[in-house]
């Protein structure tokens, strides 16, 4: 198994792997007491490899405590992968719907099949595989050999998966199944798939489909989206639909991304204790430039968002249960300025920020830099486009996310070690960004015209 060599870009209060590479949250779930986070994880390398389920749980949703490996790929159904998939409870018991990922011998291009499995829990650490897997062997005749990353939930004496795949018309789609045990399952029907003449993606992944509100919502990470407006600029996407029914046929909505940042993939949701909805997302991207792989370790996930409805807007938003991370304030400013400056040894903040426009047409900036002050990256907030646009170094750095006009621009910014998350107007757009810097870390809030600045900024615990 390998190690951490270095210990420069650790995340201090984000999930990670404690060691080797990690993608995809999976079975985000409570039982128990405990909030669980499972992830897609290689722990034999800092590459992306026979994929198992790492594990993590938590009393809070704060600080966080690595188990054991839950899912171990190499039987029969998945002996090249425990791919994605969600956790349910159920009698007492917690239980693991995941995908097996299996290559054809013999293929050239490394042919795959995959299927659905379960693995059953009585204490949330030590998982059994049932011994009838897999629980659905196939796809529909109509659709390619990839449907995976299932998400189940309970709903009328039912319970009811979702899955994503593709047609073999190369149409991105998600399949609806249900049944009365969760190990027998009969196929429904397609609940939802993009419109060839449409840009909506030719493969759908990590499903997730919930009620908020009063609204339908199916969120997913489709693949083969491209870039329109300025927007949908990563390799890959995630973000939703919203879906309602004529009676005859399930209509969606245009399709929204949830994220704007160089670095969200992969959402799944559960509900709290309490009923709120939240959700954890990958925060990388397929073939980022991830520095820390040569100190032994990959990826991390966002902090847990609760999500809102605005009208027809999803929303994400830090937890309320974060606030519990603060150790010191460390800077606090409420007056008219131009410019505001100031610099932290800890890479462990959170930066609330409520900001007057001042003339109508003047936009604010937020900058970070690292200590020699070269720029991290910048974003500018434009009231007159509405937009905010976010600039880092390298190829493809500008990324843009909209936001309404209110009489203050509202900033809620958490940065880690290797990590920045920015939420604007609570939550209503935000930017995912990882980073490498070492040493003080300067940060700015400016405008060309006095504005009143009221920052209060934090640092956090570990």
């Amino acid at each position: 198994m390998i190690t951490v060599k270095n210990e420069r870009y650790r995340q201090k209060y984000h999930i990670m792997p404690p060691q080797g590479w990690m993608n995809d949250p999976n079975g985000l779930c409570f039982f128990k007491g405990y909030y669980h986070v499972f992830f897609q994880y290689h722990p034999d390398s800092a590459e992306w490899g026979p994929m198992h389920w790492g594990h993590a749980r938590s009393l809070d949703l704060v600080h966080w405590e690595n188990c054991p490996i839950a899912l171990t790929p190499g039987d029969s159904e998945d002996k090249d992968g425990c791919f994605s998939g969600s956790a349910v409870v159920k009698d007492d018991k917690l239980y693991l719907i995941y995908t097996g990922h299996n290559y054809l011998a013999g293929t050239k291009k490394q042919e795959v099949w995959e299927n659905q499995n379960i693995a059953i829990s009585e204490d949330g650490l030590h998982f059994q595989k049932y011994e009838k897997n897999p629980v659905i062997t196939s796809p529909p005749s109509d659709n390619s050999t990839d449907f995976r990353d299932p998400k189940v939930w309970f709903e009328d004496g039912l319970w009811y998966m979702v899955l994503g795949s593709q047609s073999k018309k190369r149409e991105g789609r998600a399949l609806l199944y249900c049944s009365k045990d969760l190990l027998d399952w009969n196929y429904l029907k397609v609940l939802a798939k993009a419109d060839l003449t449409a840009n909506e993606g030719y493969m759908w992944e990590c499903p997730d489909y919930f009620e908020l509100n009063g609204k339908k919502i199916l969120l997913l990470s489709p693949q083969g989206i491209a870039e329109e407006k300025g927007i949908f600029k990563n390799l890959h996407q995630t973000g939703y639909f919203i879906l309602s029914d004529d009676g005859n046929q399930v209509i969606k909505s245009d399709f929204y991304e949830l994220d704007s940042g160089h670095d969200f993939y992969a959402t799944q949701t559960c509900l709290t204790e309490d009923g709120r909805r939240i959700l954890f997302a990958w925060m990388d991207m397929w073939k980022a430039d991830m520095q820390e792989q040569a100190d032994g370790w990959a990826g991390t996930l966002t902090v847990p968002r609760e999500l809102r409805m605005q009208g027809n807007r999803l929303c994400t938003y830090p937890v309320a249960e974060l606030k519990a991370l603060r150790s010191e304030l460390l800077f606090t400013q409420d007056k008219f300025i131009k410019k505001t400056s100031f610099s932290s040894s800890s890479h462990a903040l959170e930066i609330n920020a409520v900001l007057d426009w001042g003339k109508a047409d003047t936009s604010i900036y937020f900058e970070l830099n690292d200590e020699e002050h070269s720029q991290i990256f910048i974003v500018e907030f434009c009231p007159t486009t509405r937009k905010a646009v976010l600039k880092r170094k390298g190829v493809d750095g500008k990324r843009q996310a909209s936001f309404s006009l209110k009489q203050q621009l509202e900033l809620k910014i958490y940065i880690d070690s290797s990590s920045a998350e920015i939420f604007i107007n609570g939550g209503e757009s935000s930017f995912s960004e990882r980073f490498y810097a070492a040493g003080k870390l300067n940060l700015e809030f400016s405008s060309e015209n006095l504005i009143k600045q009221k920052l209060d900024v934090y640092c956090l615990d570990s």
